[in-house]
């Protein structure tokens, strides 16, 4: 009875103390990485970027992140003309989304449809599949091939700020494939040299998806908890990634090459809520 009292006793000091450690990592995420956006005027800010009358392509629109970024757009009426690429039509209801380019492509053909990327001053790219979905040569494909090669069309075709939507953590030299193609693809695309080249390190989306994913569920769920606390630490609504890539873009940064963390992209995002 006394040693399973000193087991229990233990365990729960342990349990407190990994308690305590979880805290302090997700305080000093919470504190980290953020942007004073409290003089940021985005009303001006857009006014002036719609003057510049510039056109934008998005790569990946029918996933959560680029409905989110699509909408956002439209509504915010940036742009004098947008054009998604994909490889099928999407059909909307509302009339805001009626002047809306659409280029249908193959993505294991895109030098075919190179006048697609053409004439744009700007592209988002929120393309990306998962590895349980298309298996590990179909995500590489995805999200490297697919996604660099549309890059270097982008580049060639005019394009002068490039974004990119990629993940928290990535990292060319990591062991988890997710990440390591993440980061390779951030690095491939670097080497292309645009005038400006955004990448948007999100973490866990807070989203409720069409397409069913155990593990971003299970994630959610388990952010639950912290969440309230720790609301930027470990996840981002989709909304506030779409609003943080428009932020960005008309506050029109000196970088040539920036990456936006978690915690940044959030900040951001909160420009023009009320």
């Amino acid at each position: 009875m006394i040693l399973f009292e000193s087991i229990c006793g233990r365990v729960s000091c342990f349990l407190a103390l990994l308690v305590v450690l979880i805290a302090a990592a997700l305080q000093i995420l919470e504190n980290s990485e953020s942007i004073d956006v409290s003089s940021m005027d985005l009303k001006t800010l857009d006014e002036t970027y719609r003057g510049k009358n510039k056109s934008c392509f998005i790569l990946g629109a029918s996933g959560e992140s680029g409905k989110a970024l699509l909408k956002e757009i439209v509504e915010r009426k940036l742009f004098s003309r947008i054009t998604l690429i994909g490889r099928r039509q999407l059909t909307f209801e509302d009339k805001a989304f009626e002047n809306v380019a659409q280029e249908v492509v193959d993505f294991e053909k895109l030098d075919d449809y190179a006048a697609a990327f053409q004439g744009h001053d700007v592209g988002y790219c929120c393309l990306g599949t998962t590895k349980a979905k298309a298996g590990t040569e179909g995500f590489i494909r995805v999200d490297h091939d697919y996604v660099l090669k549309s890059a270097e069309l982008a580049k060639a075709g005019g394009c002068s700020h490039f974004n990119l939507e990629s993940s928290k953590g990535a990292d060319k030299t990591s062991g988890f494939l997710y990440l390591k193609v993440k980061g390779q693809v951030e690095a491939d695309i670097e080497q292309l040299d645009f005038e400006r080249y955004s990448i948007y390190r999100p973490a866990v989306l807070l989203v409720d998806r069409q397409e069913s994913r155990a593990a971003e569920w299970m994630a959610r769920k388990f952010l639950g908890a912290f969440s309230s606390a720790f609301p930027t630490a470990m996840s981002i609504p989709i909304t506030s990634v779409a609003r943080a890539m428009l932020a960005n873009t008309v506050i029109q940064g000196e970088k040539k090459v920036e990456i936006l963390e978690n915690k940044a992209m959030y900040d951001l995002g909160k420009l023009g809520v009320k």
